[in-house]
């Protein structure tokens, strides 16, 4: 219980600072805006391709985009813990009575709750833009499962990465290093059916497809269930290992300092 609270108290810190940054939101979802409205609208022809198999591409897309953006949200969930560093936050934490496993745990609710609000705006836009989807709610649901199994555990392996090498610029290197990759490496903006041999063989083992591919096929109606459950269920496994390695990360600041 007692670290249940704290990890809410230290979530509703996180989200409090964050409407205190208007200008931040707006920026975070103005890429993803752009995602939907010029890439919906350049490429509308490819679901014309032989086996992209979906009615538009404004239906196919939306999804993917709400995927990215919860991935990117997560990548870049470390330069907060930069910046307790910094202010000497994480240290004050560190001598009150706060729960230690609250500290990582409450900025990755704060996280599952920001990507829930993102998932709704795009998800809205995407309709008014005319995307469709036959799963209904459960589907939607299933969408927001998957954006957050996949942006908790990036953000675990972002804070684990802050805390152990400390550096802003060393952070922002590593982001972008590894998010773009992810997102192209999986099925976001092009149907699998239609990828390059070898592209479809990594994304086999990419987070990010898994994430796809089940909101996908669960927003499609006539769902495959142990498609969707397998998918799911290695997103978890996934999210074990993250904890793991930022409790680890934790463990040696803490010893460090």
């Amino acid at each position: 219980m007692k670290v249940l609270t704290h990890s809410i108290w230290i979530a509703g810190r996180q989200i409090r600072s964050l409407i205190r940054q208007p200008f931040y939101i707006a920026f975070t979802l103005v890429q993803p805006i752009v995602w939907l409205l010029l890439y919906g609208q350049l490429f509308k022809r490819v679901v014309e391709l032989p086996g992209f198999n979906a009615s538009s591409y404004i239906t196919f897309l939306t999804p993917g985009v709400v995927v990215m953006t919860a991935l990117f949200s997560g990548g870049w969930q470390g330069m907060g813990i930069i910046s307790e560093m910094e202010r000497g936050v994480l240290d004050r934490f560190l001598v009150s009575p706060v729960s230690r496993v609250a500290l990582i745990a409450g900025r990755l609710l704060s996280m599952a709750t920001i990507t829930v609000i993102q998932s709704f705006i795009l998800l809205t836009l995407g309709y008014i833009m005319g995307a469709r989807f036959a799963g209904g709610l459960v589907g939607i649901l299933v969408l927001l499962l998957s954006s957050i199994l996949v942006s908790t555990p990036i953000a675990a392996l972002s804070n684990a990465l802050a805390l152990a090498v400390r550096k802003e610029e060393s952070v922002i290197g590593a982001s972008n290093f590894l998010l773009l990759p992810l997102t192209f490496l999986s099925p976001v903006f092009m149907a699998r059916n239609v990828m390059p041999p070898w592209i479809r063989s990594a994304a086999r083992f990419n987070p990010v497809n898994w994430s796809v591919t089940a909101a996908r096929a669960a927003l499609a109606g006539h769902t495959d269930w142990g498609f969707v459950l397998l998918r799911l269920s290695l997103l978890v496994l996934f999210g074990v290992f993250a904890a793991g390695i930022a409790t680890r990360a934790f463990r040696s600041y803490q010893n460090s300092v």
